[in-house]
């Protein structure tokens, strides 16, 4: 009976998804390629399973897959042919099992914050309890006690009002230029993208003592169900990961203010955003031969299973 009713909730929250990434590099002339690093696909697991996945390369390429160090798969490609340029189109067929309202079971000792994980979870998070940016004026750690209270409160309401305070105190700016914003600079303008405020959540919960991590992938709109439209949904998005006993790795994306969000897609996992990079690669020449780069994101619902 238990069972049953699970499978059917599951049914009743699952999304046939598509998810189209496609990357396009310009050049003025004919140049070589260098090794180039994909990190587009998806792990099956319980909430996200992946039908079908494609990847068309263009001039081709000799593909190797790999697992990096997280787990997360990785594609490797070898170019031979020279070109003015380079396109890469991913292709995903999902479905999507999501929470309908974030609830989930916490630990009776973890349902209260402050907290001790146990010595083999500490053991296990490693460094993804550890801070990883300067912060040498205690910037960070002062925003992050705002949400620590004087007296024993609900982890759940330590997490959500610091995904809130990011969702309604943060101006969302999209930049173009690579990397990522450190916590300090996000707090400094008061503003960034769905990377800036994933990574400034991070180091706010590592500051409280929590395992945290940093997940890329895409969001489904639910504007184009008649809902209310989000922040990141034309592009690739970024989130946290916290680790909460009990509940295990809770989603958390301060940029839409969401907590577990069925939307989300992940793709990947890692303990910093620089080991997140959707495609990174190189080419021979000088730079001013690159014109530009252009990226298309779609993220649409399917009516009917695949």
């Amino acid at each position: 009976m238990t069972v049953s009713r699970r499978k059917a909730d599951n049914i009743q929250s699952m999304k046939h998804l598509t998810v189209r990434h496609a990357t396009t590099y310009r050049y003025a002339r004919p140049v070589f390629f260098g090794p180039h690093r994909l990190m587009l696909r998806p792990r099956d697991s319980h909430d996200l399973r992946l039908v079908n996945a494609e990847l068309t390369l263009s001039p081709p390429g000799t593909l190797n897959w790999m697992h990096d160090v997280f787990g997360n798969s990785v594609a490797l490609i070898d170019f031979t042919q020279a070109a003015a340029e380079l396109t890469i189109v991913s292709t995903l067929h999902l479905e999507r099992y999501g929470l309908s309202r974030p609830t989930f079971p916490i630990a009776p000792e973890a349902q209260m914050y402050p907290f001790v994980y146990s010595a083999m979870d500490r053991g296990d998070l490693g460094r993804l309890l550890d801070r990883h940016y300067p912060d040498p004026r205690g910037i960070v750690d002062a925003w992050a006690k705002r949400f620590a209270p004087r007296t024993p409160l609900p982890t759940y309401n330590v997490l959500s009002n610091m995904n809130g305070a990011i969702r309604g105190e943060f101006a969302y700016a999209e930049r173009y230029e690579e990397g990522t914003q450190s916590p300090i600079e996000t707090l400094e303008k008061n503003s960034g993208t769905c990377r800036d405020f994933a990574l400034l959540f991070i180091e706010a919960a590592r500051s409280l003592g929590f395992g945290a991590r940093f997940v890329t992938g895409y969001l489904y709109d639910p504007k184009l169900d008649g809902g209310a439209a989000m922040q990141g949904a034309a592009a690739t998005h970024a989130w946290a990961d916290v680790y909460i006993p009990g509940a295990g790795w809770v989603e958390y994306d301060p940029t839409n203010g969401l907590i577990a969000g069925e939307n989300l897609i992940r793709v990947a996992v890692t303990r910093d955003p620089s080991q997140a990079i959707p495609i990174s690669g190189t080419f021979t020449g000088a730079p001013a031969e690159f014109l530009g780069i252009t990226v298309d994101v779609t993220v649409s619902r399917q009516n009917q299973p695949f």
